[in-house]
């Protein structure tokens, strides 16, 4: 069976807490990537920063992303899949939590991202549009 490992995107890297809203985008835009995940000084994964949390939780809100921290937009526990975990686990969290990328933990390091466009490039046409489906509606 496919494992989250094989689907993942590798290689994330992480903005940190106190690391501006405006640094994240920057780094966004130069690894052309829509969500990147927080981490703590502590490593400790906090949290996924989207490109729709800047432009709507900074931005559309009149919040300066200069002066915001990423950790500010860090919502509870962060939703992860291990690496090990197989593509049937990866599709249930992503459905059940409503999140289009997932971090993907190995032990407690961070080892990639798992997006909807992963999933829709390594798994078969009717788990790709189940996920969908799943992530358009309530």
């Amino acid at each position: 069976m496919t494992t989250a490992r094989e689907i993942m995107t590798p290689g994330a890297e992480c903005i940190g807490t106190d690391d501006s809203v405006l640094r994240a985008a920057e780094k966004m835009r130069r690894l052309g990537v829509g969500a990147l995940p927080i981490c703590g000084q502590d490593n400790k994964l906090k949290g996924v920063l989207t490109d729709r949390d800047i432009a709507v939780r900074v931005l559309g809100a009149g919040r300066d992303p200069e002066t915001t921290p990423a950790g500010e937009l860090a919502q509870g526990e962060a939703v992860t899949i291990g690496a090990d975990d197989e593509a049937e686990e990866v599709l249930a969290t992503m459905s059940e939590h409503k999140v289009r990328r997932l971090p993907v933990i190995d032990g407690r390091e961070l080892v990639g991202m798992v997006a909807q466009a992963d999933v829709a490039r390594a798994l078969p046409e009717p788990d790709a549009g189940e996920l969908v489906k799943a992530l358009s509606y309530d």
